[in-house]
Parts: C-alpha cells; sequence; structure tokens
C-alpha cells in the first residue's frame, strides 16, 4: 500500500492568503474576527464573522473572462490550489494528469450567487438569469474549475458532509494514492456563505454568537454562545511517498490514518458522550497504527458551542485517557477565524501540518474562564506554544451526525 505525504499547502482564510503568511497569524494570538461587510447586517443577532479581506478573484486566473463562471467559494479553491502547486513545486506530466485528481470539500455551495439570482428572478424576471448560474452554484465545481484549470483527468467530485466535508475529501484523497490509483491527488475544502440567507439561516437555529466582537468565538469558555461564521479553503498537494522521493520534494507531514462515523443520534445535537467522535478518533488510530499516547495535538473542532465542545472534549478523555491531562495539546483555531463550516476540516488538516513541520501549536484565543468540564486538558490558552509534534489529529463534525478524523505523522523514511 502506498505511503501518502503532504508537499504542498495553499490558504485563502481570514487570517491571510499564502503558506507562510496565514501562519504567522495564526500563531500571533490575531483575531480575523470582523464585523461583517459582506451585505448590511445591522438587524441580525449576530454581525461578526470571519471574512477574507482584500480578495479579488480576477487575479488568480489567467484567463479573467472565467470569473463569470466562479462563485465565491470557487474562486478561492482556485487561488488556494494556485498557492499549494507553487508551494509544492508540483510538475506533472502527461501521462500523471491521466490519473491525478481533485476531491474538494463543499458544504453549502453558491449562496452568493443563489440569493443574487433570485433578485434578478423577481425584480428582472427569468429572461435576465446569469446563463452560468448553475455552474456557479452546485457544490462539485471547486473540483471541477481545479480539475478543468490543472487538466488533472483522474477522480473528481465533491464530499459534502457539512461541516466534516473537506475532512472526509482528504481522507478519500488519501485512499486513491493508497490504492495504487493515481500518484498526485488535490484535496482540501472552500466555503463561502457570509451572506443574508446564510447568517440569517444560523441565526434562526440560535446557533451563532451574540458577542459581535473579535472575541465572540470562545471554546470552551464559559461565557461561549454560539459559534462565528467564517469563509475560505485550503488545499493540499497530496503525493505518494515514492513519487515524492524521487522528485526531491519537500514534506511537510504524512496522511497516516483516517477514521469516519455516524452518531445515528440528531440531526444537529453530537450524541451522548461524544460517542460517535470517539469511534472517529478509534478508527482512525487503528488505521494508523499509532497509539493514543503516542499523539501530540489535536486540532479540536471546537466550534464555540455549549454542548458541542464539551461532548468533544468528554470524546477525546475517553480515546487518550491518562494521556488526555499529561502532555496531550489541545487548541481550536475557529477561535481566531471562526467556522469555515465545509472548509473547515482541510483548513484545520493544513494547520496539523504546518504544526509537525514548524514545531509549534496555535494558540485558542478567548479562553478565559475554562468550562469546569475541561479541567485538565491543556488547551493552549491564549499564546502558541513551541512543540515538536510527531502525531497530530484533526477532528471535524457535522450536522446529521457526520464524523471524520484524520491522523498527520511527522514523515520517518
Amino acid at each position: 500500500m502506498e505511503r501518502v505525504v503532504i508537499t504542498g499547502l495553499g490558504f485563502v482564510i481570514p487570517n491571510g492568503t499564502g503558506t507562510l503568511e496565514p501562519w504567522r497569524h495564526l500563531l500571533s494570538g490575531q483575531s480575523a474576527i470582523v464585523p461583517i461587510t459582506h451585505f448590511d447586517a445591522t438587524e441580525y443577532p449576530c454581525r461578526v464573522a470571519g471574512e477574507v479581506k482584500g480578495f479579488e478573484g480576477e487575479k488568480w486566473l489567467a484567463d479573467k473572462r472565467k470569473i463569470r463562471e466562479l462563485d465565491r467559494f470557487s474562486q478561492f479553491a482556485i487561488a488556494a490550489t494556485k498557492i499549494a502547486f507553487e508551494d509544492a513545486q508540483l510538475e506533472l506530466t502527461e501521462e500523471e494528469r491521466e490519473s491525478a485528481g481533485a476531491i474538494v470539500g463543499v458544504g453549502l455551495g453558491g449562496l452568493h450567487t443563489i440569493e443574487n439570482t433570485h433578485t434578478v428572478l423577481t425584480t428582472k424576471g427569468m429572461k435576465r438569469i446569469n446563463p452560468y448560474f448553475i455552474p456557479q452554484v452546485i457544490a462539485n465545481m471547486a473540483a471541477g474549475q481545479i480539475s478543468i484549470h490543472y487538466r488533472l483527468k483522474g477522480p473528481n467530485f465533491c464530499t459534502t458532509s457539512a461541516c466534516s466535508s473537506s475532512a472526509h475529501a482528504i481522507g478519500e484523497a488519501t485512499q486513491w494514492i493508497r490504492r495504487g490509483l493515481a500518484d498526485v491527488m488535490i484535496a482540501g475544502g472552500a466555503e463561502s456563505t457570509i451572506s443574508p440567507l446564510g447568517v440569517g439561516g444560523f441565526c434562526a437555529m440560535h446557533a451563532l454568537s451574540k458577542r459581535n466582537d473579535a472575541t465572540a468565538s470562545r471554546p470552551w469558555d464559559v461565557g461561549r454562545d454560539g459559534f462565528v461564521m467564517g469563509e475560505g479553503s485550503a488545499i493540499l498537494v497530496l503525493e505518494s511517498l515514492s513519487r515524492a522521493r524521487k522528485r526531491g520534494a519537500k514534506i511537510y507531514a504524512e496522511v497516516t490514518g483516517y477514521g469516519a462515523s455516524s452518531d445515528a443520534h440528531h440531526i444537529t445535537q453530537p450524541a451522548p458522550e461524544g460517542e460517535g467522535a470517539v469511534r472517529a478518533m478509534k478508527m482512525c488510530l487503528k488505521d494508523a497504527r499509532v497509539s493514543p499516547e503516542k499523539v501530540g495535538y489535536v486540532n479540536a473542532h471546537g466550534t464555540s458551542t455549549p454542548q458541542g465542545d464539551i461532548q468533544e472534549t468528554k470524546a477525546i478523555r475517553t480515546v487518550f485517557g491518562a494521556h488526555a491531562t499529561s502532555g496531550l495539546l489541545v487548541s481550536s483555531t475557529k477561535s481566531s477565524m471562526g467556522h469555515l463550516l465545509g472548509a473547515a476540516g482541510g483548513v484545520e488538516a493544513a494547520i496539523c501540518a504546518m504544526a509537525i513541520d514548524q514545531g509549534a501549536v496555535p494558540p485558542t484565543l478567548n479562553l478565559n474562564e475554562p468550562d469546569p468540564a475541561v479541567e485538565g486538558l491543556d488547551l493552549v490558552a491564549h499564546t502558541a506554544r513551541d512543540a515538536k509534534i510527531d502525531h497530530a489529529v484533526s477532528n471535524s463534525f457535522g450536522f446529521g451526525g457526520t464524523n471524520a478524523t484524520l491522523l498527520l505523522s511527522r514523515f520517518s523514511g
């Protein structure tokens, strides 16, 4: 079975665009949560989000006319892929393009375009609908546009599993390489739903924080009152170890484990005691043949919701036992950028790869008064931590009871 390594990373997130720049901003402990500017949110209970600032999709396209085909989420994906390709110094032969593919997780797709097009329909009539409307909004177009742009002729599809979408994408892409069906896969996630309907829908569920300042996302803090929406993309270049070695590629980390499970419990609430999350993490560690005490870092799903945060920490205690309170570092990077929904798993897996490569763990911001239920856990509050991480877990859980866990490991020949 082929081993799978990460050789390129591209971020387009509220904390910055690139590879090292967003990472440095994450480590700095600066919040990227700001007042919403995509629309007038004055009357909304939640008026803050993690927006990607200063992004111009045209800058990332050789043919500027293609911008009319792309909703904002696909623009993010194209940009993050270009960054990842350049970071990996990736060049493909025509023969390799025959099997190389793109799997990109997207949760909700083109809400911006749907809302704008509905306005056109009701005010100007059906004949004024943009002919690119359908190609703009469907969720698989992030992967499809990447495939077209880079002429990747292998598998090209979208995983949609709510907030687990892009973790599943990376896990499934890994399986293609493991089975010897491809040597290169582009995987990750993209999302952009900071729109009246997106924010309004989550407000109607009472899922979003009403704090309305830069400290609104506060995982595990007693004052947490809901999550904060974010937008963006992260793309990983996955290669077979044999190909990466042959070309002398830089290796950030190895994808060693993948676990997926279902709570089979409730459409939005996690299973009691985090039982579904427990099974996903155990499956992932078993797949990697790594014992729990070898894991140094967990990038938690950690959304800042009252129930979700606690059930995940219960699951971590169950899986890691005594190690959970004696050396395991746990943090939630959603505290600085918000929850990127379908893109979250891809962003957080990429962060785990950087943590392994750079020897540092990003902090959990705004953890001023930890919930008594998390006593004993090292949640890396406020300040980044230098640490040698050999194995890092990335957790992603979504509505519908879907769970995905990835294990990234320091590459060892």
